[in-house]
């Protein structure tokens, strides 16, 4: 098998490939995987599927979970509604955890560094591919130039611009979405104590809504800030100064809470938002695109690395259930996925605009929040957070 990504969604489908007995080729084009990023939740529908796939030990010294959601107001200060996530294990059979990406991404591939059946290639961009009666022949162009890999099958993760999603002739580029956000480390010991416990706040505000947990045992908050913006150059990690940062939060007074945590940092890096509309398709012969290849997420609803999760199992599995016939696996799992993930990119979209809503429309949306409770909105996500494969998965 060939996979086309070396991110998270590319480096859990190697192993869970692997895991069901084939061999893995993974075409990575950055010259070497660093554990960079930000903060990164993980649902119980995608901690469940790490643990699975035997990740739990080298997850848990780095993942801090949550006691709860923390809705609240920018501009009151005041919160509207608490989600109990601290139940979430009992709930959902698995926890909800918080995480620094660079943490998963070292777990991952170590995991994947340990197995003999999964070799990783680096500094090699998939260029074509050309399918055949025994499987796929994959073009990949590095520093010594154009190489050729076999398999049966090739797994495109290779993200919201990917190459193999155009060469299936889905060629319409991503959407603009007209918002960007802004993300930054702050040690711990310089953040307000309130601000330090096991919990996520998500201030929403007029035009724009801020995002922070702790991550690294604790020992730093992660913040993710998102407002609209009118730059669409594409780029996840463009450095930005604080008063460039700031100024999109000037239309409207920010409470003295969350603004003087915001006011903290020197440096932002920016991260550009795009979308794409659901595929009805996204796999051709022995061909298939997994997570942002093929269902970009905006990040309203923290699902776009649990939904790359999902996916690599899910193909895994189809896979291994017809190794003989990899174009009607693939035509499989896609089928088990299409319709769950463009709900979740639905739902994504519609909590982008509800969490900016401003004036009547905003006390509106608050004081439906009170009266729901934060139990009772737990529950209506059950159908994302108790996932499972649709069938078990060999993991031996």
């Amino acid at each position: 098998m060939i996979v086309a990504g070396a991110g998270i969604g590319g480096l859990t489908a190697a192993l869970a490939l692997a895991r069901n007995g084939f061999r893995v080729i993974v075409l990575e084009q950055a010259e070497r995987l660093e554990e960079t990023g930000a903060g990164i939740q993980l649902s119980p529908n995608a901690a469940s599927t790490l643990i699975d796939l035997g990740l739990g030990p080298a997850l848990r010294p780095h993942a801090v979970a949550p006691a709860a959601l923390r809705v609240l107001s920018a501009t009151t200060g005041l919160e509207i509604v608490r989600v109990p996530l601290g139940e979430a294990e009992q709930r959902y059979g698995a926890p909800y955890w918080v995480i620094h990406r660079g943490d998963l991404q070292a777990a991952l591939t170590s995991a994947v560094a340990a197995r003999l059946d999964i070799v990783v290639k680096l500094g090699m961009q998939v260029e074509d591919f050309v399918v055949h009666r025994n499987g796929v022949t994959v073009s990949a162009r590095g520093r010594s130039g154009l190489a050729d890999e076999r398999g049966l099958a090739l797994i495109a993760a290779d993200g919201l611009w990917s190459r193999v999603r155009q060469r299936l002739g889905h060629d319409e580029a991503p959407r603009f979405a007209g918002r960007a956000a802004w993300r930054c480390l702050i040690p711990a010991k310089a953040v307000a104590p309130e601000f330090r416990g096991p919990l996520i706040h998500l201030w929403l505000g007029r035009d724009a809504h801020l995002v922070h947990y702790p991550v690294k045992v604790g020992h730093a908050i992660n913040v993710v800030a998102i407002a609209s913006d009118r730059g669409n150059a594409p780029g996840w990690s463009d450095p930005v100064g604080r008063a460039d940062f700031l100024a999109h939060f000037a239309s409207e007074p920010w409470a003295p809470a969350p603004l003087s945590l915001v006011r903290l940092p020197d440096a932002w890096l920016k991260w550009t938002l795009y979308d794409r509309p659901p595929l009805q398709r996204w796999s051709q012969d022995a061909v298939a695109l997994l997570g942002d290849a093929a269902h970009p997420m905006l990040p309203y609803l923290a699902q776009g690395a649990a939904m790359a999760i999902e996916d690599a199992v899910v193909a895994a599995q189809c896979l291994a259930r017809t190794p003989d016939d990899a174009a009607a696996a693939l035509r499989a799992y896609c089928a088990i996925r299409r319709v769950r993930t463009a709900r979740v990119q639905r739902l994504a979209s519609r909590n982008g605009r509800r969490y900016h809503l401003a004036g009547a429309h905003a006390r509106l949306r608050d004081t439906t929040l009170r009266m729901v409770g934060g139990t009772r909105l737990l529950r209506h996500y059950d159908w994302l957070y108790d996932w499972r494969p649709p069938a078990a998965l060999s993991l031996s």
